[in-house]
């Protein structure tokens, strides 16, 4: 694989997962923050080719490709900006904060011939790649009834986590990884009915609780119920599924297994917590060189920009259930995808 000059926007927490990631594919990595963090972050790599932009056209000038760590009510834009000078996205999940948005970053890549790559990392996570080859292979039959869980502490440390106006709120935000695992088992989503309890708004303290639930009804009749939940500080990240067809079931649990762990990437606030493994490869490195090699002419990633609109389709549809109480339709038609 060519060496890449990759474009990183942004310097918080999930930055600090995908530089490392970068520079194990030895990456030449340029960093852009408004926050003043990019220095900070660049120095702690030393030995390697990391280097600071001061400007999104120089950045935009030194990339081949754009890899946008920024809180997501800056994602359409800047990606828009990427697109048009001709560079490939990588963009952290979700895409964008409305449907209308997210069509438009995947039309404008699919209009530019560039990759838009939406970093839906949960596809990347040993358990659950496993359990989608397992599906995808038959193993349990056609799945008919799917629980996910996800729970970690309120991202406080981001204040703009809490404000559904920049984050979407933990529908769109933290439950838009399972949102997007259930379609990828279970095939399109035609009905959601959710709700969201505890804090809903800015200002989260520590402490603050929100809970989010969604019931999502699949075309092809199966039942998906996804629970998430940002809670006090010293709740332990945790995940689990259970999927059932009728040829069996497949479940996890994150913490009834440690092939993968909650750490840090670099230094963090006390409490945030960034998925990492000291006992298999990072799934941000397995997306990332999945994307590089895409980059380069090799198969298409695993997730595409179709993938990216549909989770986001699925998470503004529970969010406007949630906020009327009532079950939200989702039409099937051709112009769903893009």
């Amino acid at each position: 694989m060519a060496r890449l000059d990759v474009g990183l926007i942004g310097a918080g927490g999930i930055a600090r997962a995908h530089l490392p990631a970068w520079t194990a594919l030895g990456a030449r990595v340029a960093i852009l923050s408004t926050d003043g963090n990019a220095e900070k972050l660049a120095a702690r790599y030393p030995d390697h080719d990391v280097s600071v932009a001061r400007s999104l056209p120089e950045l935009l000038d030194r990339s081949a490709l754009v890899d946008l760590c920024t809180p997501t009510f800056t994602h359409h834009r800047l990606a828009l900006d990427a697109i048009a000078a001709g560079k490939h996205v990588v963009c952290e999940k979700p895409l964008a904060l409305t449907v209308a948005e997210a069509r438009e970053m995947a039309a404008a890549a699919e209009a530019a011939g560039v990759l838009l790559f939406p970093a839906h990392v949960v596809r990347y996570f040993p358990a659950y790649a496993a359990l989608a080859e397992s599906v995808a292979a038959g193993g349990i039959g056609d799945p008919a009834v799917l629980r996910f869980t996800r729970s970690g502490c309120f991202p406080v440390w981001a204040p703009w986590f809490a404000d559904p106006s920049l984050s979407g709120g933990i529908l769109v935000d933290q439950m838009i990884h399972d949102l997007d695992f259930a379609r990828l088992l279970a095939g399109e989503v035609v009905r959601v009915h959710a709700q969201v309890r505890g804090h809903q708004g800015p200002g989260a303290q520590p402490g603050d609780v929100t809970t989010g639930t969604a019931v999502l009804t699949h075309a092809s009749g199966a039942v998906s119920h996804v629970l998430g939940v940002w809670g006090p500080p010293d709740l332990r990240f945790r995940t689990t599924f259970r999927v059932a067809g009728p040829d069996g079931i497949l479940e996890h649990d994150s913490t009834a297994h440690t092939g993968f762990r909650v750490l840090a990437q670099g230094e963090r606030t006390r409490g945030e917590g960034i998925p990492g493994s000291p006992m298999t490869e990072s799934p941000y490195l397995t997306e990332l060189r999945e994307f590089a090699a895409a980059v380069s002419g090799g198969a298409a990633p695993r997730v595409s920009a179709r993938d990216g609109v549909e989770a986001v389709r699925i998470a503004v549809a529970a969010a406007e259930s949630a906020r009327s109480g009532d079950p939200v339709e989702l039409k099937q038609t051709e112009e769903a995808g893009l």
